[in-house]
């Protein structure tokens, strides 16, 4: 060890800042920036175990004592992933960013670098500690690699596992035993390990080292313990359970639906759903639509419906069907209102659009605008659960990557629309898209069907 760093361990110095946190899953759940963290993280004096929690983290916490004592005594537990800030929404509170560790802590061993710390990699199977030294170097060239050691004969013997880590001198050490292992693992041994931070991460080292492209889990044993979860706690359904559990699916549950996506028996059954639910909406809110046609013709000049082209499933146009919202010149003012959106990236949204009817802003407040999609659902041209379907001058200028949104059909609901609409940013909004495509089943559809009445009732990001 370094004399700067034996001084730097020897002074009691409490943590710099403290950083804003909301309560969550049991737990104080950092709520801050992404800078903010990484500034207090490599400046703060004292030293500091960093647990990140996602939705499967919060399900084995609650069955594994071990873990949840880990995770309610580390320094800083950072949220990772969509559905920690889902949940947290449904229990009334935000959280400033999801602080997903694949990204977040590469962003980290930069700031490090910058300030000359060094960092020790701890687990993974033989040769992957290694391979992600090797890809950290590449990324960060001036990060200096204090040792690595593997997580299975590396880890086999404890004493020698931790004085190898100590006596490379290492700033930070980043151990990949997996969850709930590497919590429990460092907090069992913080009072001997040395380096001053101390970060549990997962299949981190699998990805840099190029093994997955995410951290891999069983889709059906995802399933059933999220199942037996809904049935042992139905009070909990609207709670902070649901949307935890429905990330862990999208997240941590996909691998198999990555591999066969849009198996005939799926696309048959989601179809099938389609078409019942549809049918059946049709039928039932026949009055509603009635009315709704009558009180468009009252308020203002135009047709009742709607019409535009909007792009599908691999990129095909169809003609999207909509209560009219706007009065009949909305299309000739767009352009001139394009500077005024109230969200990030490339899809215009404008809280005071002034395009807007009297009668247009209580539809819209209630999505009852979007009701006319039935008849776009049972054509086939939708489905009840997707991405929202663009504007071509949207998937024009969409960056590659959110290309991928287009490979499943539109839907009049979804991720994005049940977690903020257009208060979701852009980026976000793709995201979320993204893993719905990746990870679309009969039972995640049902899930966000059930979620779209709250969002409806709620309100929120609808204008």
């Amino acid at each position: 060890m370094s004399a700067l760093r034996a001084f730097e361990m020897a002074l009691p110095v409490p943590r710099l800042v403290t950083l804003p946190t909301v309560p969550l899953f049991g737990l104080r759940v950092v709520s801050a920036a992404p800078d903010a963290v990484i500034e207090d993280l490599l400046t703060g004096g004292a030293q500091c175990r960093v647990a990140f929690v996602n939705a499967h983290c919060a399900n084995v916490m609650a069955r594994d004592p071990a873990y949840a004592a880990a995770l309610q005594t580390a320094g800083r537990v950072l949220p990772d992933g969509i559905g920690v800030e889902q949940a947290a929404r449904m229990n009334g509170v935000e959280i400033a960013a999801n602080l997903n560790g694949t990204d977040f802590v590469p962003q980290l061993l930069r700031g490090a670098a910058a300030r000359g710390r060094s960092v020790f990699l701890f687990g993974a199977a033989p040769g992957v500690a290694a391979a992600a030294a090797a890809r950290l170097v590449r990324d960060i060239p001036t990060l200096r690699i204090a040792g690595h050691r593997d997580g299975f004969d590396g880890a086999a013997d404890t004493d020698a596992a931790i004085a190898d880590i100590n006596a490379s001198g290492a700033d930070i050490l980043l151990v990949a035993l997996g969850v709930p292992a590497q919590d429990v693992w460092l907090d069992r041994h913080a009072d001997r390990l040395h380096p001053g931070l101390t970060l549990g991460v997962g299949a981190l080292f699998d990805f840099l080292g190029g093994q997955v492209v995410r951290a891999p889990a069983p889709v059906r044993r995802a399933r059933l313990e999220w199942l037996w979860r809904l049935a042992q706690e139905p009070r909990r359904l609207a709670g902070r359970y649901l949307l935890g559990n429905l990330a862990f699916l999208l997240r941590e549950g996909t691998s198999a639906l990555r591999e066969r996506p849009d198996t005939q028996p799926q696309a048959l059954a989601k179809r099938a759903l389609d078409v019942t639910l549809s049918g059946a909406a049709l039928v039932a809110l026949a009055p509603l639509l009635a009315l709704t046609a009558l009180a468009i013709r009252l308020d203002s000049r135009g047709p009742v419906l709607f019409r535009q082209t909007r792009v599908g499933r691999d990129g095909r146009p169809f003609t999207i069907l909509k209560f009219r919202s706007m009065h009949i010149d909305a299309e000739a003012r767009r352009a001139a209102l394009l500077a005024q959106s109230d969200r990030e990236g490339i899809c215009f949204k404008a809280r005071h659009d002034p395009r807007i009817t009297r009668v247009g802003r209580i539809l819209r407040r209630f999505s009852i605008d979007e009701l006319p999609q039935i008849l776009n659902i049972l054509r086939g041209e939708m489905s009840i659960v997707g991405p929202r379907p663009a504007l071509p001058e949207e998937v024009a200028a969409y960056p590659a990557r959110a290309l991928g949104r287009l490979t499943v059909k539109p839907g009049l609901t979804g991720i994005w629309q049940v977690s903020g609409r257009a208060e979701i940013g852009f980026d976000r909004m793709v995201d979320m898209d993204l893993a719905y495509a990746r990870s679309r089943s009969f039972l995640l559809d049902l899930v966000l069907i059930a979620m779209t009445f709250r969002a409806v009732v709620s309100g929120r990001g609808a204008y």
